[in-house]
């Protein structure tokens, strides 16, 4: 509703981001005072933070699911990062940029509900709103079966309820806990997740490439018939 009356906008919008993320540009608005190497560090963070993509914890979820075809399973995972980056993300920006309240200092949430409140009005600020409590709500609970996995993993079924009681108690003390230390802390694991992760998709990688081939090899067969 923000992008579409104004898709001629948007040439200028991306252009605006690809010729400001080498210069100082970069570091006003969310990062005001910060070099261009800390604008380049939050980002990746919290791209980490919204897709997973690398951290190991997704595949908690998909392994899960009711399927002999690993391949195909994989691809479906890979939607994930897509749509939270490539076109979640990639939207929020767009209307950042051509709502102009990307150099108004404000950060985060705060930033976005400028953005949508400068293009929709209120309803903008009811919209992000939402947004943000049924994300917060799903990643409480995609977080908890992910550290519940891992606890019975390593402790056994027995450990699940103490983990529950934890995990309960947890969830105030982040809401009412000061932010910049929450996401610290969020960083440091996400980058102790994702070091031995990534160890262990390079010595996985052979096996990879051979189920991908031999995924597709069989499906090009399948439809020549």
């Amino acid at each position: 509703m923000i992008i579409v009356p104004n898709i001629d906008q948007v040439p200028s919008a991306l252009m605006t981001i690809i010729s400001h993320a080498w210069t100082g540009s970069a570091a006003v608005g969310g990062f005001a005072g910060a070099s261009v190497m800390m604008a380049i560090q939050f980002g990746v963070a919290r791209g980490l933070f919204s897709n997973e993509a690398g951290l190991g914890s997704a595949p908690i979820a998909h392994a899960a699911a009711k399927t002999n075809d690993p391949v195909r399973q994989g691809l479906i995972a890979m939607l994930g990062p897509f749509l939270d980056t490539l076109v979640v993300c990639s939207m929020t920006a767009l209307v950042i940029i051509m709502t102009g309240v990307w150099t108004s200092g404000s950060t985060g949430a705060a930033l976005t509900t400028q953005a949508f409140e400068t293009g929709l009005s209120q309803v903008g600020g009811v919209v992000v709103t939402i947004a943000l409590m049924l994300f917060a709500f799903t990643t409480l609970l995609g977080w908890s079966y992910y550290g519940e996995r891992c606890t019975e993993y390593l402790f056994g079924v027995r450990v699940i309820k103490v983990y529950r009681v934890l995990w309960i108690i947890a969830i105030p003390i982040g809401a009412v806990g000061k932010l910049g230390l929450v996401w610290l802390i969020a960083d440091i694991l996400n980058g102790l997740m994702a070091i031995p992760n990534l160890i262990a998709l390079m010595a996985l990688s052979p096996l990879i490439f051979q189920l991908t081939r031999q995924h597709f090899a069989s499906s090009g067969k399948g439809t020549a018939r």
